[in-house]
């Protein structure tokens, strides 16, 4: 039986051979700059897919939140790091976890350090996390009176060991340039190396964002690279030129409900719970939840004339019908949406099925059941 045949409402569908040729050149990629990648499975939150990841070297990884880090406990990891804001209400979660598992979190101010050196029982690693002009989080990078509290508290406790410095260069979302932004991250991030190897010899650097790994291949001493979303891409790593669309390896199948033909429009079953509600913007001001592709017995095939999906609520989705959607489609089809921001469809959906009608792990869905 066909895949197409189980589904009746909103499915995430999965293209492993995309996914797993995402996982290799970004792992190529890594190993050709003498870098470890350590991907943020904050996008696929999947056993399966981390078992693909283990078969092109990928030894560690990394979480944005202690309850997915527990979810990948126990699944082989070499070590888990939480790449948040350490919060200190879980420190009993992470004794839990530290127990049976090397794992490793983010620190941005003393006052968290001095809980963990004051509660820890096991041992457990730490970045300091770094801000070099991203503004969301993170210590200045120049504030060493900072970075050198945070190490000197650590140093009290034999169970808190310094790894490295972690710099998240999110402003590459917007910011067009990315090889005068990448400069900035080299440049931060070797002047710490520097300062600190002397005292911290087994120190090392780590950058995570997905369109600066996906482009660039300038990556000066910079030890480890931590993207997400390359797993899957999304049309919005395809605007910001770090895919193509045909690299994309989920997308939404959804049900046809009604079509407007005098307005070019078609309702479907699948709105802002199953995609979320990232939205891309067009010149012309028209706004973009996702955009339409053709199922097949193989995947999915991208049309030459672009259907849309002009808006979405909580369970319906209109979309913009190009004049070659509207003619080959008919109410109760099923058609496929690329999405936006594929880490937040991912994660609305909470499981995946792959072309062969097979259902793959997603953290949240396992959670919820």
């Amino acid at each position: 039986m066909s895949y197409l045949d189980q589904i009746t409402s909103p499915t995430l569908l999965l293209d492993e051979k995309i996914c797993r040729a995402n996982i290799k050149k970004m792992a190529d990629k890594a190993a050709r700059h003498d870098m470890k990648l350590v991907p943020h499975f904050k996008t696929a939150q999947s056993h399966q897919i981390g078992d693909w990841a283990k078969q092109y070297n990928i030894t560690e990884v990394t979480v944005s939140s202690i309850k997915m880090g527990e979810y990948l406990v126990g699944q082989g990891w070499v070590n888990i790091h939480i790449a948040f804001p350490f919060n200190p209400l879980e420190i009993p979660k992470l004794n839990g976890i530290a127990e049976r598992q090397s794992i490793s979190v983010q620190l941005i101010n003393a006052e968290t350090t001095q809980m963990l050196v004051d509660q820890l029982e096991h041992t457990v690693g730490f970045f300091i996390e770094i801000d070099a002009g991203y503004g969301r989080t993170g210590v200045e990078v120049s504030d060493f009176g900072l970075i050198e509290e945070i190490m000197l508290i650590a140093k009290k406790s034999d169970k808190l060991n310094f790894k490295g410095f972690y710099l998240h260069a999110g402003h590459s979302y917007y910011m067009p340039d990315i090889p005068a932004l990448y400069e900035q991250t080299r440049n931060a991030l070797s002047m710490l190396k520097h300062k600190y190897n002397s005292e911290y010899p087994k120190l090392v650097t780590r950058t995570g964002d997905t369109p600066g790994c996906a482009v660039m291949e300038d990556f000066g001493d910079i030890d480890e690279m931590g993207p997400g979303n390359f797993v899957f891409y999304d049309l919005m790593q395809a605007e910001l030129g770090g895919c193509d669309k045909e690299d994309i390896a989920i997308c939404l199948a959804v049900p046809v409900v009604d079509i407007k033909r005098d307005r070019k429009e078609i309702l479907i079953h699948g709105g802002g719970v199953h995609l979320a509600k990232d939205v891309l913007v067009g010149e012309n001001g028209l706004k973009n939840f996702g955009e339409v592709v053709y199922l097949t017995e193989n995947g999915w095939t991208i049309p030459e004339n672009k259907s849309f999906l002009k808006s979405i609520s909580q369970e319906h989705g209109i979309i913009k019908a190009s004049d070659e959607l509207l003619a080959r489609v008919k109410v109760g089809d099923l058609l496929g949406i690329l999405p936006v921001h594929s880490c937040m469809t991912a994660d609305c959906m909470g499981e995946y099925m792959t072309l062969d009608g097979k259902m793959v792990d997603h953290a949240e869905g396992f959670l919820v059941k």
